[in-house]
């Protein structure tokens, strides 16, 4: 059974997010993704400044096993990306919650609320 802290929201394509208090959200992979994926070896990140579409394609994790899509799981625009994840790829691994990919301003925080919470995802995932 794979960890997902209850103070985190989810997506069923094994995202998680996480709202911080100046609005923004911060999202990264799920343990559960990254022990599906296996070793990381390479983590592309969106530019800062860009705008995506909910459920789109915002970035790229790559193992030794597979390439593996990241998709926005909130309409908003790229705030950050955590440069360190991009240096060192087996950091999210280690701490899928702690290596978070980057953090989104979202055009409408109300829909976090239509996100899983991690009962819902454990449902899904395990």
């Amino acid at each position: 059974m794979s960890n997902a802290p209850a103070n985190l929201k989810y997506t069923a394509s094994h995202e998680w997010m996480l709202l911080n208090a100046d609005g923004s959200v911060t999202v990264g992979i799920t343990d559960h993704a990254q022990e599906a994926l296996g070793d990381l070896v390479f983590v592309e990140l969106p530019e800062v400044g860009a705008h995506f579409e909910a459920e789109k394609e915002i970035a790229v994790v790559e193992s030794v096993k597979a390439a593996a899509d990241v998709y926005a799981p909130l309409s908003g625009t790229v705030s950050e990306v955590n440069q360190a994840a991009v240096d060192a790829p087996e950091s999210v691994n280690q701490d899928s919650y702690a290596a978070w990919l980057f953090k989104l301003t979202p055009d409408n925080a109300g829909d976090l609320d239509k996100m899983l919470d991690a009962a819902a995802y454990q449902a899904i995932a395990d």
